[in-house]
């Protein structure tokens, strides 16, 4: 069935009403499957959270992989690559090391996110935030993102990911072997600390390191915006003036807590109903959360100085007063969290 409504970009209360019932018995419906048992991927050490002993000392400007680790050009055109709905390609550099190259809104929260992660404990991938580059051998023209490079191969403000690690499949929030955990609950409300509300299952990667299987959220773009898939996009993301808008704590019970984030997706978002059903599906992963749990996350992050954050921000290219400004709100929300 073809739903056309003309000059009228809003649904019609009746296709509304229509559409967010079948949203909600989707939702219901996907609530009451039974959750499998869910092994390792392969044979080893499950790696999923460390205790960050050392987050007060950790350098969150050059993150998880350091100045060592640093891309260094000259970079060469490898590929391109498709997946996901951010224009991406593969570059090597000067040292032979591959990178994933993300153009776009999401590069500079993305980067920032990754380091509040990691100083919480979490796996992450190294990734570093590129001002300006030159990329040599670039194709012609680019299926995605040609209009974000210019003459010679030049792009800006560009996230690069560490590309020689192994990734072997996927895990799913809510079949995970680890699933209703400490660990797992606090990276609930991590999620919604940051305001990602891009929590598909297919976000989260599962990698091969020698004997051990890293598990780990691998797309952190959607962060720092509204609490939920709205449009238009730049709304949604990286944006300070959604996220300093946007309520953290929706509710707190005498056990849990209810986040904002992930929220239902804005309702100008059914003309894309698989996604749509995705979202308002994700929207449990805010609610009932032990309230202990989240308070736990809380104090984790609360050992990070002030500088320390700022060099989060820094690291993703923000300008000094968009670091103050971010710096800030997060620290305001993770005192509501100590606070609990």
């Amino acid at each position: 069935m073809v739903l056309s409504v003309k000059n009228n970009p809003f649904p019609r209360p009746g296709i509304l009403l229509a559409v967010l019932a079948l949203a909600v018995s989707h939702a219901a419906a996907s609530e009451r499957k039974e959750v499998p048992t869910v092994r390792n991927a392969t044979e080893g050490t499950a790696l999923f959270w460390s205790d960050p002993t050392d987050s007060a000392a950790r350098d969150l400007f050059y993150g998880p992989g350091g100045k060592a680790h640093e891309p260094h050009g000259p970079f060469t055109f490898q590929k391109e690559d498709l997946n996901g709905s951010n224009p991406k390609f593969v570059v090597r550099d000067a040292d032979g090391v591959k990178w994933k190259v993300k153009l776009g809104p999401e590069a500079r929260p993305e980067t920032a996110v990754t380091r509040l992660v990691w100083a919480a404990g979490y796996y992450v991938n190294e990734d570093y935030f590129v001002p300006d580059m030159r990329v040599a051998g670039m194709p012609s023209h680019l299926r995605r993102g040609q209009k974000l490079v210019g003459p010679g191969g030049q792009v800006h403000n560009v996230r690069l990911k560490r590309e020689d690690e192994k990734k072997i499949g996927i895990w799913q929030w809510d079949k995970v072997a680890f699933a209703r955990s400490r660990e797992w609950n606090g990276l609930r409300v991590l999620m919604a600390l940051v305001n990602n509300w891009d929590l598909k299952d297919e976000n989260n990667a599962i990698y091969q390191e020698g004997s051990q299987t890293v598990y780990m959220v691998s797309d952190l773009g959607s962060s720092f915006g509204t609490a939920n898939w709205t449009l238009p996009a730049s709304r949604a993301k990286d944006n300070l003036k959604s996220y300093s808008h946007a309520k953290f704590i929706r509710g707190i019970g005498s056990d849990t807590v209810d986040f904002q984030a992930p929220a239902w997706p804005a309702l100008i978002c059914v003309f894309n109903p698989k996604m749509f059903f995705i979202y308002l599906h994700n929207e449990h992963l805010g609610r009932n959360v032990p309230r202990a749990h989240a308070k736990w996350l809380g104090q984790l992050l609360a050992r990070l100085s002030p500088a320390q954050i700022h060099d989060a921000f820094r690291a993703a290219g923000y300008s000094p007063e968009e670091i103050q400004a971010f710096s800030s709100l997060l620290e305001e929300r993770v005192t509501e969290l100590t606070d609990l």
